[in-house]
């Protein structure tokens, strides 16, 4: 009986040592993925304040561009009665 209790604990300690380098190999990947996903979304957070600023700029000079389109279209008017 021994002998075969001496096998079992072979076999369960290897399994055990098996399962825990796996676990860590798996935890540093994680580390290492949740890291990335940190950095990426720390980019895309830069890239929406700029956009925001972008179309924060347009939406304060949208007063001054309306004033050159009503122009423009004016004068597309007046060629056209021109013609």
């Amino acid at each position: 009986m021994q002998n075969a209790e001496s096998i079992l604990v072979i076999i369960v300690s290897t399994v055990l040592t098996l399962f825990l380098v796996t676990l860590i190999v798996v935890l540093v990947l994680v580390a290492r993925l949740i890291s990335a996903i940190k950095r990426t979304v720390d980019r895309a957070e830069q890239v929406v304040e700029t956009a925001g600023e972008a179309a924060e700029m347009l939406k304060n000079a949208s007063g001054p561009l309306a004033l050159f389109k009503v122009m423009r279209n004016m004068v597309k008017a007046f060629e056209k009665m021109q013609k």
